[in-house]
């Protein structure tokens, strides 16, 4: 790798988790830059964020899983990432399956963010199947994709206290805060090369332990980052 950490991000969306480790990069909480932003969108508004910070961006269509556009797409991903000289790929808020191309390419180097406590209630709307199973505590996850959706060895989580009252959004936009902290820090973790995965465990030296935070919020590992 070079000295500093080269990333490529996918997205789909707004891009809020993109900003987040972009404003890491920027402020050297992150030893890394974001050297490319990769949506199948054009309407995506993380496409706007990245121009505004000066980040290459790039538009494939990925069509159907699995089909034969699915396919290509993968193969242009797998050059585009060759192309920037990319080191490690973020997934932020991208809505798609990520081929078995980049899977194989960038093994445990490519990281995916979710909004719940993994294994538990994965897929596009884990804030509001928490909040219709009734849990007391909900969260976020920060893991190494791999071939299927949400799944992956796992890096750090957050559990977020459930409120009375608390429907998707409420408990969603209390969820996204604990995002913006704990990607940034599992990318500060991988530049400093402190990320190891052993038999589908990640092993962090050295690991700060858990805290909680005066509302109630556990992140574990421990943060290194404010």
């Amino acid at each position: 790798m070079a000295d500093k950490l080269r990333i490529g991000a996918f997205a789909s969306g707004g891009g809020s988790n993109l900003q987040a480790i972009i404003d890491g990069c920027e402020d050297a909480r992150i030893d890394a830059e974001v050297v490319v932003l990769i949506a199948n969108k054009a309407s995506a508004g993380a496409m706007e964020r990245a121009a505004r910070h000066g980040i290459a961006t790039e538009r494939v269509r990925v069509g159907k899983d699995l089909t034969d556009e699915f396919f290509a797409a993968d193969e242009q991903h797998v050059k585009l990432l060759a192309d920037y000289c990319v080191d490690l790929v973020v997934m932020a808020g991208y809505m798609r399956r990520i081929g078995i191309g980049v899977l194989n390419a960038y093994h445990h180097r490519v990281m995916n963010i979710h909004p719940a406590l993994l294994p538990s209630f994965p897929g596009a709307h884990g804030q509001r199947d928490a909040v219709k199973k009734g849990v007391k505590v909900a969260g976020c996850t920060v893991h190494f994709a791999d071939e299927e959706f949400d799944r992956g060895p796992i890096i750090i989580q957050a559990a977020v206290p459930l409120v009375a009252g608390d429907d998707e959004d409420a408990l969603g936009g209390r969820i996204l805060k604990q995002e913006h902290r704990v990607y940034p820090q599992a990318v500060q973790w991988f530049a400093q090369g402190r990320l190891t995965v052993e038999d589908y465990k990640v092993r962090i030296e050295p690991a700060a332990p858990a805290f909680t935070s005066e509302d109630g919020v556990i992140i574990s590992p421990g943060l290194d980052m404010a």
